[in-house]
Formats: C-alpha cells, sequence, structure tokens
C-alpha cells in the first residue's frame, strides 16, 4: 500500500460516467472505482458525473476508514455530479453553478439538466490551508461546428473568477476535473493565464500513461470513436492543475493515467482516463505566480471575441422566439374568428387550431425568456472581461513607465520540514 511522504500530496481525479440506466456497468465500475481508491490511499479523490446519490452514499460507505472525509455537491436537476474524498479533514465547502450549460431542448445532449459547475473544499493538509477545486464543463460535441463555444468560454471565465476570489488566503490550490477543452484550447489558456495555475502533465518530472497525456482513448472499451473525431488516437480534456503560495511552492513530481483495460478485470473503470499526481511541496521566500500582462490581455481579447460572436448569435435566436411568440399570437386569433362561423369549421377542428397555436406561442414565450436570460450573462461576462482588461492596460502602462523587467522571476526553493500530519 502506497504512503506519501509528510511533503507529498497525492491527488487523484476521474470522471466516472456514471448515468443510471443509461452508462454500461455502473454498478460494477463504481465498486471497482472504491477498490481502487481504497487501495491506492490517495489524499484527495476528485470524482465527476457521480450522478446518483445513491452511488455517492455507496462509495462513502465503502471508503469510510481510508478517506473519512468526504462531500458531495447538489444542483440542478439531476445533480453537478461532483464529489470529494479525502483523508484530511474538509473545514469548509461552497459551490458555484455555471450560469450558462447548454439548451433544455437539446434532450439528446443533456447537459442543461446536470447542473455543471465548481466545487470548493477548504482542506486540512499538513497543518496547511489547502482550496480544492472539481469541476466539470459543458462538453464538445463537434470539434467543426462547436454550438457550445461560448457556454465553455462563459465557463472557463467564470471558473477562473471562483479560483481567483476564493483562493487569496490558501496555501495551497489545485483544481482537478474534466475541462471538456484541448490543452491548447482558448478557455484553458484563459484559465492557466488568470489564476497562474499549471499543468501537471506539462510541469511533472516523470509520466506514466497514455500517448501524450490523452484521457479519452481509442483503446478504452467505452469510448464512442465518434467523439475523437478528427483525433483518431485520443484527446486530452481531463486535469489536475495546481498552484502554491509565498509560504508553499508546489511541484509535481510524477503523473500517471489509467491506460484503458484494467488487468483482472473485463472492462475499463470508466469511459475517461483517470489522473494520479504526485505533489511536492517546498518552502520559499517571496512571491512566485507572476504572469506577463500583456500575455493576459491577448487572451481576455480573444476571449471577449468568441463572447460578443455569442452574444449577436443569441440575439438572433431571441428575435426568431419573438417571432415564433407574435405569430402564434396571431394564428390565435384564426380560430377565434372562425368560432364565430359555425358552418365553416367543427368545434373539433377549431380546438384542434387553438391548441397548436397556443402551443406556439408559449414555446416562443419559454425560449425568449431563456435567450434573455443567455443574453444577461453574456452581457454580464463581456463587462467583466472589459474591466480586466482595462486594469491589465493600466498596469502594463504603469509597469513600462517604471522600467519593470517584462520577465518573470523564479523564486528560490527550499526544503521544507516535514509539516505536521493530521493524528
Amino acid at each position: 500500500m502506497p504512503t506519501a511522504r509528510p511533503d507529498t500530496l497525492r491527488v487523484f481525479s476521474l470522471n466516472c460516467w456514471g448515468i443510471r440506466f443509461f452508462s454500461q456497468l455502473c454498478t460494477q465500475r463504481y465498486e471497482m472505482i472504491g477498490e481502487l481508491l481504497g487501495r491506492e490511499q490517495h489524499d484527495i479523490a476528485l470524482l465527476q458525473e457521480v450522478w446518483s446519490e445513491r452511488d455517492f452514499l455507496f462509495l462513502k460507505r465503502k471508503l469510510s476508514s481510508s478517506h473519512p472525509y468526504t462531500h458531495y455537491f447538489k444542483s440542478g436537476v439531476i445533480g453537478s455530479g461532483l464529489a470529494v474524498f479525502s483523508k484530511h479533514r474538509i473545514q469548509d465547502a461552497l459551490l458555484y453553478q455555471y450560469s450558462l450549460n447548454g439548451y433544455p431542448y437539446m434532450l439528446h445532449h443533456g447537459d442543461w439538466f446536470g447542473g455543471k459547475a465548481v466545487g470548493l473544499v477548504i482542506v486540512d493538509i499538513f497543518g496547511l490551508k489547502a482550496h480544492v477545486y472539481v469541476t466539470h464543463l459543458h462538453a464538445e460535441y463537434s470539434r467543426a461546428q462547436d454550438e457550445y463555444l461560448t457556454h465553455r468560454i462563459v465557463q472557463s471565465w467564470e471558473l477562473l473568477q471562483f479560483v481567483r476570489h476564493t483562493s487569496c488566503g490558501a496555501d495551497l490550490v489545485v483544481l482537478g476535473g474534466d475541462l471538456n477543452m484541448h490543452p491548447q484550447d482558448l478557455g484553458n489558456r484563459l484559465l492557466r493565464s488568470h489564476t497562474g495555475l499549471r499543468d501537471c502533465y506539462t510541469e511533472t518530472d516523470t509520466f506514466d500513461g497514455c500517448e501524450d497525456g490523452h484521457t479519452l482513448i481509442a483503446d478504452n472499451h467505452f469510448t464512442k470513436k465518434q467523439d475523437l473525431v478528427p483525433f483518431e488516437k485520443g484527446i486530452r480534456i481531463d486535469y489536475i492543475l495546481m498552484k502554491g503560495s509565498q509560504r508553499v511552492s508546489m511541484k509535481c513530481e510524477s503523473l500517471s493515467t489509467t491506460k484503458g483495460p484494467v488487468a483482472d478485470k473485463p472492462f475499463p473503470y470508466s469511459d475517461h482516463e483517470s489522473l494520479t499526481a504526485e505533489l511536492a511541496l517546498s518552502r520559499q521566500h517571496g512571491s512566485s505566480d507572476a504572469l506577463a500582462a500583456s500575455e493576459q490581455m491577448d487572451v481576455v481579447a480573444e476571449a471577449r471575441a468568441v463572447v460578443k460572436e455569442g452574444l449577436c448569435q443569441t440575439e438572433a435566436l431571441r428575435d426568431k422566439a419573438m417571432r415564433l411568440m407574435f405569430g402564434g399570437l396571431l394564428l390565435l386569433l384564426l380560430p377565434l374568428a372562425m368560432a364565430f362561423l359555425p358552418c365553416f369549421c367543427s368545434f373539433s377542428t377549431l380546438g384542434l387550431l387553438g391548441a397548436v397555436c397556443m402551443s406556439l406561442l408559449l414555446s416562443g414565450a419559454l425560449l425568449y425568456l431563456l435567450f434573455t436570460t443567455h443574453i444577461k450573462v453574456l452581457k454580464e461576462t463581456e463587462d467583466q472581461m472589459m474591466l480586466t482588461s482595462n486594469d491589465l492596460q493600466t498596469k502594463l502602462a504603469g509597469c513600462r513607465l517604471s522600467g519593470c523587467p517584462s520577465s518573470d522571476g523564479s523564486p528560490d526553493l527550499q526544503p521544507l520540514s516535514p509539516f505536521k500530519r493530521e493524528e
């Protein structure tokens, strides 16, 4: 059984693909996931798509001795699917549900019914205050025609704002989850550049896992091959990100993933591969995580352009909904007028026409309200981005006037004396 050194933190992340009655072999896979977590003894396990609270309670009972501290985040119609299991005491928890998360009429995708969110738990680890985040962003169903790009950009913005404003007093920051974005996608770059979070895959000393760190691979029994188009071998959309503080620096010593089939088991843990990161903690003096303001401005400008485009598209959809609503209202006058001509049409026909017109009217009204809400969210996001851009521009101008160096400095690191472990 692995035992972590006092200055090493082991973090696990997995999208469990736990949609009851839809995901294959749910019960058997949760049994396997529980066995894995109990055996490996990670400090913290971050799970996504645990859609059923019954499955969470099963894992909670199974891991009661190895991970006595747990939290299950509840939101949306069927829940957030986010769960945390910890060997260390959870002091507090907070949930933020994303403002945009797909459309209710896209039933075949279903993202709107899951309350996609970011969950925060504050954990006492070796006497340090660790802010641990778990999240799951909207899926990308088509790389070529991504109708949810704007939604993921808004979610990325809300995620980075949530992390920035809730992690100020933290000694350690860890974020794990299914971001549904490739490493160089705009939302991913936006998140990293504005929070200082570092990708464990690019930072690790040693890596043992799928080629290029892929977490959705063709060799997985459960993977739908159409989800990988145009990437034949796989894609990397699951992450563990980390950041230290002025007191403590974090370094990823090793990162590993599962590789599809599980030894001595007939099927994998999930349609996604899991991640396990071993994070070394070192004491440092002085500030770190200084980010180039010019780089941040470029990423924000790119994100604002996507949000503006999404705003125009959503306004066009609202106009269509309004036309549908007024069309239904005008058509409703037709059966009312025909009611005065009983010889012209039967009452059953009038009733059918009235029902169709009322359906059009109500559908248009509901869609109009939905798109109006989305427009407000997009405008608010754009306003926040504009404020951030103006602030960065002011800082950059001040830095040029004072002759600040543009390159980032690396703080000197010293070995940490062992942190006090919990009893």
